[in-house]
């Protein structure tokens, strides 16, 4: 994740001083960590989308989740002694903020719903320290993979447990082509909303609002950033309509949402931008949205969604061979 040196700005310095600040900043740099952001302002912009899109949905349940599984996973950080480094980027409150947001989105709001989140975000923590440990020899990031594994349990065993009321998981079955209805082209005004709705969906939201949000929290910590999520999203639809992915899903954003993710870590995370590393990026950003398709398929089997996982894979394919795509000027 992008480990932006703390300044020395009021808020860095309330933060220093006092605990309960301290832990607030730390909670909102894991929510912008989900976007690679080591930037409480983003964290809160994040947030804010996070519950106006919540609003917008009537599912304020999952704007609550997504703050007590960020907040159960960061101190889960805490009782186990992460390294304290870590804890202080956030790196260990994005993957529970989104399983507290994963929840709530596809089983009804439950007490036992709320004991599920915590026990999701702590499990997701725990996951998130043995993964990361497990990667480091590859030089690679866990990413959100602790919270796709975390939830893909939650959700499989919601199928034997009677009391966690299932809402909107998709039924199981074999995946088939889309018709042919649904390939239609895009209007502008269809292509706008899927394009916002596609940075909004790495939160499980659908809302053009909180997609805005999100760029404009991206933009405080890096213009780049914001820049890259957004024509990472342009580039997922471009493909999905030229596969024919449905024009439907590519609306509500759900082939865009891993590739935003993709294009922000290889275009501005884990490489610095140049000629190369856009192409390297483009590539990457192709390879999510096929990636999407291929595990919608194996996953709508098993009656799970893919979450960010085709994001992750991705992710893991295109920085495991530890490429340097410096200019040619800039290699010794």
């Amino acid at each position: 994740m992008n480990a932006v040196a703390k300044g020395t700005n009021p808020w860095d310095a309330m933060a220093s001083q006092n605990p309960a600040i301290h832990f607030i900043d730390v909670c909102l740099r894991g929510a912008g960590q989900v976007m690679f952001q080591n930037n409480p302002l983003t964290g809160l912009f994040f947030l804010i989308g996070i519950f106006w899109g919540a609003y917008s949905a009537h599912m304020l349940s999952v704007g609550f989740g997504a703050v007590v599984g960020l907040i159960i996973g960061t101190v889960t950080a805490y009782a186990l002694k992460a390294p304290r480094e870590n804890i202080n980027m956030g790196l260990h409150g994005y993957n529970g903020i989104l399983v507290g947001c994963a929840l709530p989105t596809f089983f009804a709001p439950t007490p036992l719903l709320w004991a599920y989140i915590v026990a999701g975000s702590i499990f997701s923590t725990v996951l998130m320290m043995a993964v990361s440990s497990m990667l480091r020899t590859w030089k690679v990031s866990a990413m959100t993979g602790p919270f796709v594994i975390t939830t893909w349990f939650l959700m499989l065993a919601a199928y034997n447990f009677g009391n966690i009321q299932i809402a909107s998981l998709p039924h199981p079955a074999i995946a088939v082509q889309p018709p042919l209805s649904d390939l239609f082209g895009l209007s502008m005004e269809q292509f706008w909303k899927a394009a916002f709705a596609g940075v909004s969906q790495v939160f499980l939201i659908n809302n053009v609002i909180t997609g805005v949000l999100f760029l404009i929290g991206l933009a405080v910590s890096s213009i780049w950033a914001a820049v890259f999520a957004f024509v990472g999203s342009i580039i997922a639809i471009a493909t999905a309509l030229l596969l024919g992915g449905g024009s439907t899903a590519i609306i509500e954003g759900l082939f865009q949402f891993s590739a935003v993710l993709t294009a922000i870590g290889l275009g501005t995370t884990f490489y610095k931008p140049n000629w190369r590393v856009v192409c390297y990026a483009f590539l990457g950003t192709v390879f999510t949205v096929v990636a999407q398709g291929a595990l919608n398929v194996l996953l709508n089997v098993y009656g799970i969604p893919t979450l960010t996982f085709p994001f992750v894979i991705a992710a893991w394919i295109f920085l495991l061979p530890n490429l340097d795509l410096l200019p040619e000027s800039h290699q010794d």
